[in-house]
C-alpha cells in the first residue's frame, strides 16, 4: 500500500470516528433521559391507635417507624394502684410494655422517655424500679417535678419508641 493510500485509510478512519461519535452523542441527546427506578417509600400520614374512651387522646400513634405513646399512669384494671411511687412505677412501666407489644413493639425499641413526679423526693425510688424495669443501653429521659397528675397518680410515662 502506496503512502498516499495508507494516509487517506487513516483519514477515513478517523471521520468515521469522528461520524460514529457524533452519531451516538446525537442519540443520547435526543434519547428519553435514563431513569433508574427507586424504590419507593409511601408517606403516609400518622395513624392513631387506641379503643375510643371518654378522653380526648389517642393510646399511641405511629408515624412512620416510630410510635409515639400517651402519658402512662399506674392503673391496673381501671384503679390506681396502691402502695406509693415504687409500685406506681412498676405498674405504669408494665403498662408501657403492654401498649408497646400490642402494637408490635418492645421495651429496647424505646428511645425516649419523660417522667412527671409528683414529689421529686420520690426521684430515687422511682430511678431504681426504672432501672430494674428497663434495660441497657437505656433510652434518653427527661423528669419534671409536677404539682399534680390524673387520678391521684404519683408518677406518669411517656414514651417513644422507633423500630
Amino acid at each position: 500500500m502506496s503512502k498516499n493510500t495508507q494516509l487517506l485509510v487513516k483519514t477515513l478512519s478517523q471521520a468515521l470516528l469522528i461520524t460514529a461519535c457524533a452519531v451516538g452523542f446525537t442519540m443520547a441527546t435526543n434519547a428519553a433521559p435514563l431513569v433508574i427506578p427507586a424504590t419507593t417509600t409511601a408517606k403516609s400520614g400518622p395513624v392513631f391507635l387506641g379503643e375510643s374512651t371518654d378522653y380526648p387522646f389517642s393510646e399511641a400513634v405511629r408515624a412512620g417507624n416510630t410510635l409515639y405513646l400517651s402519658g402512662q399512669i399506674g392503673l391496673k384494671e381501671g384503679r390506681l394502684i396502691k402502695g406509693g411511687i415504687k409500685p406506681e412505677t412498676k405498674q405504669t412501666l408494665d403498662n408501657i410494655n403492654a401498649t408497646l407489644l400490642k402494637y408490635g413493639y418492645q421495651k429496647s425499641d424505646i428511645v425516649k422517655c419523660m417522667a412527671m413526679l409528683t414529689d421529686m423526693d420520690d426521684f430515687d425510688d422511682f430511678n431504681s424500679v426504672y432501672k430494674a424495669e428497663m434495660d441497657k443501653p437505656y433510652p434518653t429521659r427527661s423528669a419534671f417535678g409536677v404539682a399534680e397528675l390524673a387520678a391521684g397518680a404519683s408518677v406518669e410515662i411517656e414514651c417513644m419508641a422507633i423500630k
